[in-house]
C-alpha cells in the first residue's frame, strides 16, 4: 500500500423520506488496502457502498473514487469497479462458462475465450465449467460471482456481505483470494458483521444507524475504546450472569461458549465487582484483553437505533 487514496469522500448523506440513512459520512481508503464496514444490519453500509461506486447519488457530500468525482462522473467509476452483492445475482440457468462469457461481452472485453479460461483456472473452477450456476453450492457460487466481478481487472472491489451463508472453509479460501488481490494493488471495500471476516481487514469503519462511530486500524480498535475484560469459567454461569447483569462497572456481559466475558471502561469498578464472585463454587476468573468482538458488542449496545421502521440496508 502506498497511501494514495482510492476513495476520498466527505459528508456523504442519503435520505429516504424522513429517514437519514447515511449521515455525513467521511472515508479515505489507501490503494491496496482491505477496508471493512462493520455494523449491525440496517446501518447504512450498503447505501454507503452504492454512493461511493456511483450506483446511488448522495443528497449531500462530495469527493472522489478512483480519481473521479462521485457526483458527476459515476459512469467512469462504474467501469473500473467490481461489485459483488450479498445475493447471488448471476444467471442460474446458464453454466459457469456461459455466465463468464456473457459478462465478458457485457463488459466489452476482447479475447473472451482466453479471459474466461483464465478466470476459470484462477479460481479452480476447471472441473465445473459446464455446471449450471443454479446447482452450485454457496461456496462455488461465491467463487463464480467473484470471478465475474474481477473479469475486467477492476482497481476497486466492493463486497457487500460477500460470504453470507457460506461454510467456514469456503470463507477462508475466499479471503485468501482477496489477500492475493490486495498484494496486486486491488483495493477492497467490504461490508460485514462476521468477526472472523472483520479481522481480515486492515482497517475498519464501524457504522451504526447511519453514523460512523469509529474508524481505525483493526488491531487498535479494542484499545481505542479503552475496554477492560475478565473471563469467567466453570461454575453456574446462568447464576453468575444474573448476578453480574447491571452491576457496578459492568457494561458488557456476553456468553462465549462455556465462558462469560465481563467488560467495562472503569477497571477499578469492574475488578471490584468481579472479585465479589471469585468465591463462588468452581468459578475461575481470568483477566483478558478485550477483543474485536467485545468492542463490536460494546459499540452496538451504545448505538441509538433511529430506524424504528423500514430497512436502511
Amino acid at each position: 500500500m502506498n497511501g494514495e487514496p482510492v476513495i476520498d469522500v466527505r459528508g456523504l448523506t442519503k435520505r429516504f423520506g424522513d429517514k437519514t440513512v447515511v449521515d455525513h459520512f467521511d472515508l479515505k481508503v489507501p490503494r491496496g488496502s482491505i477496508y471493512g464496514f462493520l455494523g449491525p444490519n440496517g446501518s447504512g453500509k450498503t447505501t454507503t457502498i452504492r454512493m461511493v461506486c456511483g450506483l446511488l447519488k448522495p443528497d449531500e457530500g462530495e469527493g472522489t473514487c478512483l480519481g473521479y468525482d462521485v457526483l458527476h462522473e459515476s459512469m467512469k467509476i462504474k467501469n473500473k469497479v467490481g461489485y459483488m452483492t450479498q445475493r447471488f445475482s448471476l444467471y442460474e440457468d446458464l453454466s459457469i462458462r456461459e455466465n463468464l462469457e456473457f459478462f465478458a461481452r457485457l463488459y466489452g472485453l476482447g479475447q473472451v475465450r482466453r479471459r474466461v479460461d483464465d478466470a476459470i483456472a484462477s479460481l479452480g473452477l476447471e472441473g465445473r465449467s459446464k455446471q449450471l450456476a443454479g446447482s452450485l453450492s454457496g461456496g462455488w457460487k461465491q467463487r463464480l460471482a467473484l470471478a465475474v466481478s474481477m473479469m475486467h481487472n477492476p482497481q476497486l472491489l466492493l463486497l457487500d456481505e460477500p460470504t453470507a451463508g457460506v461454510d467456514p472453509k469456503a470463507r477462508r479460501d475466499f479471503w485468501d483470494t482477496i489477500r492475493e488481490y490486495s498484494r496486486q494493488g486491488v483495493t477492497t471495500l467490504v461490508s460485514t458483521h462476521y468477526m472472523d471476516e472483520a479481522v481480515q481487514c486492515d482497517r475498519i469503519a464501524y457504522i451504526a444507524y447511519g453514523k460512523k462511530l469509529l474508524d481505525a486500524p483493526t488491531a487498535e480498535i479494542p484499545g481505542r475504546l479503552g475496554l477492560h475484560a475478565f473471563k469467567l469459567d466453570n461454575g453456574d454461569l446462568e447464576k453468575l450472569t444474573a448476578e453480574l447483569r447491571g452491576a457496578d462497572g459492568v457494561e458488557i456481559l456476553a456468553r462465549f461458549g462455556a465462558s462469560i466475558h465481563v467488560c467495562g471502561k472503569d477497571r477499578e469498578k469492574l475488578a471490584a465487582t468481579v472479585d465479589r464472585i471469585r468465591g463462588e463454587p468452581g468459578v475461575r476468573v481470568t483477566e483478558i484483553e478485550a477483543g474485536l468482538e467485545e468492542a463490536f458488542i460494546y459499540l452496538m449496545a451504545n448505538s441509538d437505533d433511529n430506524f424504528s421502521v423500514g430497512d436502511a440496508a
